[in-house]
């Protein structure tokens, strides 16, 4: 793998030279204004990625440790079928 190393304010990456390419690419057609653009881009994405996944992980783990009672499932249950009564159609 061949790789570029890609001068930052405050450091370097090293990048492979066909993402360092698309890269360039992205910075041609006004996608990012320079390198150091896409990587911040990037990284925004995949922390805000990381994030929404713990949060809905924590969300899916409370429901695990807490599941619904029977009673708030036929409550659930008897609103929607309300709610659908309740449609013109």
């Amino acid at each position: 793998m061949v790789v570029s190393v890609i001068e930052f304010g405050n450091g370097f990456a090293k990048v492979d030279k066909r993402l360092l390419a698309c890269i360039d690419d992205l910075i041609a057609h006004g996608e990012v204004r320079s390198c150091s653009d896409a990587v911040r881009q990037g990284l925004q994405i995949l922390v805000g990625q990381y994030r929404g996944q713990r949060a809905a992980d924590v969300i899916v783990e409370g429901y695990r440790c807490h599941s619904q009672t029977s009673n708030e499932v036929g409550r659930a249950d008897e609103s929607t079928a309300m709610m659908i009564s309740e449609e013109p159609w």
